[in-house]
């Protein structure tokens, strides 16, 4: 009888090690505030080697960097069939020609799943990475490379480049290059209208495009919020997985909501809970 316990405890250990390990490779997907996406396609990838990716080119827009700020989110995912609570730590600091965005995520009983930091300069297109740094659970570290001098993107995990044109971001930053942009046009942030960025993740890049959706009210630990709703495309209603936002004009425009969803009915819903500027 004792060992059978023994036999059933360490079978639930390892159910339970690779649930955390699963649910942080989709937090490094899903959440690079968390923002993040699938990987690029094959296409895309081969393309990206030779340095042609289509929608790559430099757009230049007006942006406003919201103040530096830490910032807690609760979290709440559906994996695999089981309910996880956790929460994310978000670190904002720029001095207007300088910037660094750290962001830790735990998850209760697993601790800490995914570690990451952007790092990098102010230049006039906006946030320009420099590094992008991750480490996940049971993972080694990676690191992605800006190379202004050189003009060039490179990463540890993969021997292809791609030429930097001018306002690509890593997968923590573009959710606060969105950000800026939305807090020097509000006006132009109207339903239907589109922002596309050049993304860097791990082992390559590619173009990602918000749509905005409409202003909804955002159930946050500052309480009931109006929001501006954006869905990366594709859309939600697609059977690939789908990346929402939800900025806060009220408050500096800070993203206060993000969700991320599959086919699978599978989901990460990240809230607001408590904001600090600093």
């Amino acid at each position: 009888m004792r060992r059978q316990r023994i036999q059933i405890l360490a079978g639930a250990t390892r159910r339970a090690t690779v649930l955390a390990t699963a649910l942080a490779s989709v937090l490094t997907t899903a959440l690079a505030i968390g923002l993040a996406t699938a990987p690029a396609s094959a296409l895309a990838a081969a393309a990206g080697a030779a340095g042609h990716v289509a929608g790559h080119v430099a757009i230049k827009r007006p942006v406003n960097l919201p103040p530096s700020a830490d910032l807690s989110y609760t979290i709440e995912a559906r994996q695999k069939g089981f309910l996880i609570e956790g929460e994310a730590q978000v670190s904002w600091r720029t001095s207007g020609a300088s910037y660094t965005l750290r962001t830790e995520t735990r998850a209760k009983l697993f601790g800490s799943l995914v570690e990451n930091r952007s790092e990098g300069v102010i230049d006039s297109f906006g946030i320009a990475p420099v590094q992008f740094h991750e480490k996940r659970l049971r993972k080694g570290p990676w690191t992605t490379t800006f190379d202004r001098a050189g003009k060039i993107i490179s990463f540890t995990e993969d021997k292809q480049t791609y030429p930097l044109k001018g306002g690509e971001q890593d997968r923590s930053s573009v959710a606060w290059q969105l950000v800026a942009v939305a807090r020097a046009a509000p006006e132009k942030m109207t339903p239907g209208s589109e922002w596309t960025f050049f993304v860097a993740g791990r082992r390559d890049a590619e173009p990602w495009t918000f749509k905005v959706v409409k202003r909804e009210t955002v159930r946050t630990g500052l309480g009931t919020l109006e929001a501006l709703h954006l869905v990366k495309l594709p859309p939600p209603d697609s059977k690939d997985q789908a990346l929402d936002i939800w900025l806060a004009p009220s408050h500096e425009w800070y993203p206060v909501r993000l969700r991320f969803a599959d086919s699978d009915d599978d989901f990460i819903d990240q809230t607001l809970g408590k904001l600090v500027k600093k």
